[in-house]
């Protein structure tokens, strides 16, 4: 993940809205920083060992909690030194981290890389009406192929740094460190700009109400959840862990949300007006439900790799998925 240096505070005499940047692209530095902090603790157990000097060259080996390696396998696939998301589109339940993505068309019990998406760094999917979008450091990517195959979105559709997406329909969301929160009303052909301050330390999947694409909840990871009920114009506070890094709700009760932070994990069933903990799989960083809404995924980095839970009881009780 690409570090964002912290900003020097706004010259005397800057404007109202200079200002107001200059504390938003702090925040989100802030939140950058953070975050890496909270990865490095989270997987500190992680020993790198350098070994073996053979035939010139010098070969380094990952050992992660349950001996995931770099090269990945059948159960952990790789995804590199984070990972920021778990999220089923259609039939693919997905992973991606800063170096890579995987997909599993059988609930996780075997992977394969998505090699288009290597080095995309994807933080958040969203599904349009006719494509998949994955956000992430480098910008935007589309698949017309159901998530098989991907491309980097240029021309007119292209947006730089995509740190949290979400879509209904063809209306589209998108937040970045440095535009702001975007919006499109055409599944990501074109853009505009809907609020330059606010968004610009969201993180990973923006939910999007399916039955009011107005309606969105984002987690931002220098507080908790935000919400909007005007298409992300103005956002309030909904509550959840603090540090919030994804978030998932129940495609068939969207009520139920769960979301993921710095210091742990929250769940509320009544649309965030409260919210209590729940204990997901240690170490997880991301979360997501499948379409049905019996199983709800959760992922953990182990090395370099994705380790990946299910649960079929409301996140009672957790199983690995291979």
């Amino acid at each position: 993940m690409s570090s964002i240096p912290s900003r020097k505070a706004p010259a005397a005499g800057a404007t109202k809205a200079e200002r107001r940047r200059a504390v938003a692209a702090e925040k989100a530095a802030e939140a950058r920083r953070a975050e890496r902090r909270a990865r490095r603790l989270r997987w500190g157990g992680t020993a790198l060992a350098v070994t073996v000097v053979a035939a010139g060259g010098i070969f380094f080996a990952t050992r992660g909690g349950s001996g995931g390696s770099s090269s990945g396998s059948a159960g952990e696939p790789f995804v590199g030194g984070d990972l920021h998301t778990v999220s089923v589109v259609g039939s693919r339940l997905f992973v991606g981290g800063h170096e890579a993505a995987a997909s599993s068309g059988n609930g996780g019990r075997t992977w394969r890389e998505v090699p288009s998406l290597r080095g995309a760094d994807p933080m958040g999917w969203a599904r349009t009406s006719g494509a998949v979008l994955v956000g992430g450091h480098p910008g935007l990517y589309r698949s017309t192929d159901g998530g098989a195959t991907f491309a980097k979105v240029a021309g007119a559709g292209a947006v730089s740094d995509v740190h949290g997406i979400g879509a209904s329909g063809n209306t589209v969301y998108i937040a970045s460190p440095v535009s702001g929160l975007l919006a499109s009303s055409d599944g990501g052909k074109s853009w505009k700009t809907v609020n330059a301050q606010a968004g610009r330390s969201f993180m990973g999947t923006i939910l999007v109400d399916p039955k009011d694409p107005q309606r969105l909840i984002a987690p931002d990871m220098s507080s908790g959840l935000q919400t909007s009920g005007d298409g992300g114009k103005t956002w309030q506070s909904l509550g959840g862990p603090m540090g919030a890094m994804a978030a998932a709700w129940n495609p068939k009760d969207i009520n139920q949300i769960v979301a993921v932070g710095m210091n742990g994990a929250e769940l509320s069933t009544d649309g965030g007006k409260t919210w209590e903990q729940v204990a997901l799989p240690k170490g997880t960083s991301a979360v997501g439900y499948d379409a049905t809404g019996s199983t709800l995924y959760a992922g953990v980095l182990d090395g370099q790799n994705a380790h990946t839970y299910r649960s079929t009881d409301g996140a009672t009780t957790w199983k690995a998925t291979a």
